[in-house]
């Protein structure tokens, strides 16, 4: 918003000329959704606690699980409202709010924010402990992900090429079923993000690390000299995306403040499905989906050790882990809650690095 409104002064006056850096604009972004968490985080934990919208630790799941998390248990619960919050109106106050890309961005993580907090809100408020049923969340990431592949195939400016990590010159062309690739991007990112916000701070801390990660790969991507030099498709207006990646960044180190351990606020899905789905999406909008799954891996293992567990439990009824997600199986075998939080970051973090090497290895 003060790009549109002010940037077109800086011929009268000059100082204006500033905001027509998007690395300017995008570290003004992370100070801004960083403060506006630390401002709003207490009022909105107070609140929450008022409305006793907290943390409910189930024993029937497990004894063992229950045992190791029973102090998390009236813990406040919904914080994700405050990182949308964050993250929604430092955007619209750095970035091109005419932008396609932030706008799409910006529909997307409200509209999963949306789904979650339905969820939430029918576990916490009417009391149903299961909240929304696994098919309605997943049909309504299937309409998103139906919405955006058809728009991003409809797109004459996009393409429905993969870009290939490590090799030069080289992709495969999805033609018409790009749009269910986008699809399946789109779900299986929020709901992996969804699947690791188990323990304090490790979700959002692994998140930071992803969204750091990409406001490069965004700012790379939307700058045609960085682009030609590193061999990577110039997305013309995706240099954008640095903005709101980098408003997750502030925000997440916000929320972190007070969700580190021992945490006294949990995002809830209101949170990690619009964290998850908003990585997602900015990995399609830049044309690095297959990057995702390495700088995501953190998200990407968790998923996977769900799914084979459900699958060799009900395949050959054993079970590959103690228990999944794959944190609580490190819990399990005697990992202190902290070390296992740090342990992913440093990985999460070395995970990134890993994906801004692969533009030099090609």
């Amino acid at each position: 918003m003060l790009y549109n409104l002010l940037y077109p002064l800086h011929d009268i006056i000059s100082i204006f000329n500033i905001f027509r850096y998007i690395s300017f604009r995008a570290a003004m972004a992370t100070l801004t959704a960083f403060i506006i968490s630390l401002l709003f985080g207490p009022a909105i934990i107070k609140m929450l606690t008022r409305l006793k919208i907290k943390e409910n630790i189930r024993k029937e799941e497990s004894a063992r699980l229950y045992e190791l998390h029973s102090n998390k248990q009236n813990t406040p619960t919904m914080g994700g409202i405050l990182i949308l919050l964050a993250v929604v109106l430092s955007t619209l106050l750095w970035a091109d709010i005419f932008n396609r890309y932030i706008l799409l961005a910006l529909f997307s993580t409200i509209w999963l924010g949306a789904t979650g907090f339905v969820d939430d809100y029918i576990k916490q408020v009417r009391k149903k402990s299961k909240g929304l049923t696994a098919v309605s969340k997943l049909t309504s990431q299937i309409i998103l992900g139906l919405v955006l592949g058809l728009v991003l195939f409809l797109d004459p400016q996009n393409n429905t090429r993969l870009d290939i990590p490590f090799l030069k010159n080289t992709s495969l062309d999805l033609g018409v079923f790009y749009i269910f690739f986008v699809i399946l991007v789109i779900a299986g990112s929020s709901n992996a993000v969804n699947l690791t916000d188990g323990l304090d701070g490790l979700a959002i801390g692994t998140v930071i690390m992803v969204a750091l990660g990409f406001s490069i790969l965004c700012y790379v991507s939307g700058n045609v000299k960085f682009s030609n030099y590193l061999l990577i498709p110039y997305i013309r207006g995706s240099g954008e995306l640095t903005v709101f990646c980098a408003s997750i960044l502030g925000a997440g180190l916000g929320f972190l403040w007070f969700n580190c351990h021992p945490a006294s606020i949990f995002m809830g899905d209101v949170g990690s499905l619009a964290l998850g789905g908003a990585l997602g999406i900015i990995a399609l909008l830049i044309k690095k989906e297959l990057l995702l799954f390495i700088v995501g891996g953190v998200f990407v293992a968790e998923a996977l050790s769900v799914i084979f567990q459900v699958a060799s439990f009900r395949l050959f009824k054993k079970r590959i882990f103690k228990i999944a997600p794959l944190h609580h199986h490190f819990q399990f075998i005697g990992w202190s809650e902290n070390k296992v939080i740090v342990r992913f970051w440093i990985i999460a973090s070395l995970l990134a690095l890993l994906t801004l090497v692969t533009l030099k290895i090609r």
